[in-house]
């Protein structure tokens, strides 16, 4: 399989089947192209329906949309536990998933995806603030009734890493670029995903890429970095 990704640093919907397929051990050939390129606008238009990615490509199916690609992995894969084996557990899972993928606008746009960035806090609106605290309600909800009791034990939403947890990876980069304060369930809860080797790895591809986009950078003229250049 191919999975078609942008770029680590700002491509929040690329880290999702990303992180989920690295952490299950599915084997994949991973394809970045930098984003507004002519070999992206080219490349993507002809595999993807929205001319975005990412996408994944199996033979001769094409899948695009990150949720979209963890069901399909989902099914191809069912020995991997992206979804909880528990019915009540997996659609539950799938709710959340799926509140992730149609919603939280307002932390998408005020708090865009960003791992070269230096961490510094930002100032929330209200709308944001709202947005912060329905993921934290969240997550602790699904911790406290699933977690526990799930026949994959770990320190994610449901036990082990899964397709609900690779949705809400951007969410806990979000939350730790921005110093968003936080709960210390919610901040336990970031420091497991961030302790993945395969968020180590995505990060630092991230911050060693060597392309700036002004309308992810929130301090923009200012370019705050991580590595200091």
């Amino acid at each position: 399989m191919k999975l078609i990704i942008g770029n680590k640093n700002y491509s929040s919907w690329s880290l999702r089947p990303w992180i989920a397929m690295t952490v299950a051990g599915i084997p994949f050939e991973e394809v970045l192209i930098p984003f507004e390129t002519d070999e992206f606008k080219k490349t993507v238009a002809d595999v993807s329906g929205t001319g975005k990615v990412p996408v994944l490509i199996d033979g001769d199916i094409r899948v695009w949309e990150s949720l979209a690609i963890l069901e399909y992995l989902a099914e191809r894969f069912p020995d991997a536990g992206l979804w909880p084996k528990d019915a009540a557990a997996r659609a539950h899972a799938r709710v959340v998933a799926n509140e992730m993928h149609a919603g939280f606008q307002a932390i998408r746009n005020h708090l865009p995806v960003n791992f070269a960035r230096k961490v510094i806090k930002r100032d929330l609106p209200s709308p944001v603030q709202d947005n912060v605290r329905r993921i934290e309600a969240l997550w602790a909800d699904c911790r406290a009734r699933f977690a526990a009791r799930s026949e994959r034990a770990g320190p994610f939403l449901f036990g082990a890493f899964g397709n609900a947890d690779a949705m809400y990876a951007p969410v806990v980069s979000r939350f730790h670029t921005y110093a968003v304060e936080v709960t210390p369930e919610t901040r336990a809860y970031m420091d497991a995903v961030m302790a993945l080797p395969a968020w180590q790895q995505w990060e630092a591809a991230g911050i060693a890429e060597p392309w700036l986009f002004a309308e992810d950078e929130v301090d923009w003229p200012v370019v705050h970095r991580a590595d200091g250049k």
